[in-house]
């Protein structure tokens, strides 16, 4: 079963940002700066941890994973914009890993 993730970080090197966005966009979509909106298995989860983890400086970065719930329940209805929305697509297209 997947599970919609809300991910978001404040990485404090810009050589970090930089490679903290560019892993985040294969697990998930990009919602904002510094923000992902992720639907992962457990394993995916679990592997999306661990590159964060090699990147991140432990003393310095912190990233916050929420667990909305099942993809298919209340999740899916979880975000609500106001303002533009460009961007962001109602449901995520395939991930590539």
């Amino acid at each position: 079963m997947r599970h919609r993730y809300l991910v978001a970080y404040d990485i404090a090197h810009p050589r970090r940002l930089r490679a903290i966005f560019k892993k985040m966009n294969g697990f998930g979509e990009p919602m904002q700066y510094s923000v992902f909106r992720c639907d992962l298995s457990a394993a995916e989860r679990t592997r999306m941890v661990e590159a964060v983890l090699e990147i991140i400086n432990t003393t310095e970065d912190r990233v916050m994973i929420v667990n909305l719930g099942p993809c298919e329940g209340r999740a899916r209805r979880a975000f609500r914009f106001l303002g533009r929305r460009d961007k962001v697509p109602e449901e995520p297209g395939p991930l590539v890993f």
